[in-house]
């Protein structure tokens, strides 16, 4: 019997500054039918996509028109996602507040700004890290972060 490969203890890319027992890890994730997506693109058109959608993803969405619907889709999972992981669905978080950056060599990160900016560096999130799925019609984000717990637990309103 083959040995299995032996994976690092978590969390292998956390800086070494954080202690992880004073962190805690927070997990979102969200399913996307591309279609309703699409749907909502045709019905409402540029409204819709300046209200959900930053100028770097609208751009990187229309920069090949044969995929706009699946990387817009796995834009809005990862939007989705980051409210869950991060609590901000009751916050008044803006759609725009929470960016996917695409590098050019094709990784993605989490931008926060504004509000969700505001909320994350208040209630210690330390990092976030985040992947995007899709296929056939459907499309998948999953967030992570790590958040600093408080001093003395009951003192802070954790996420």
């Amino acid at each position: 019997m083959a040995d299995f490969p032996v994976l690092p203890d978590f969390p292998v890319s956390i800086g070494a500054k954080l202690d992880s027992s004073a962190c805690q890890l927070k997990v979102g994730m969200d399913l996307v039918q591309i279609s309703r997506i699409q749907a909502s693109v045709d019905k409402f058109g540029a409204r819709f996509m300046q209200r959900i959608f930053t100028e770097h993803e609208t751009a990187y969405a229309l920069g090949t028109p044969v995929l706009q619907s699946e990387r817009l889709a796995a834009r809005f999972a990862a939007k989705e996602a980051t409210m869950k992981a991060l609590g901000l669905a009751d916050k008044g978080v803006a759609w725009r507040d929470m960016e996917v950056f695409r590098f050019p060599d094709g990784h993605c990160e989490l931008r926060l700004h504004g509000l969700a900016a505001e909320y994350a560096k208040r209630h210690g999130v330390e990092q976030t890290a985040l992947t995007l799925s899709h296929d056939g019609d459907y499309a998948a984000a999953i967030v992570a972060a790590v958040v600093r717990m408080p001093a003395e637990a009951g003192q802070a309103d954790l996420i």
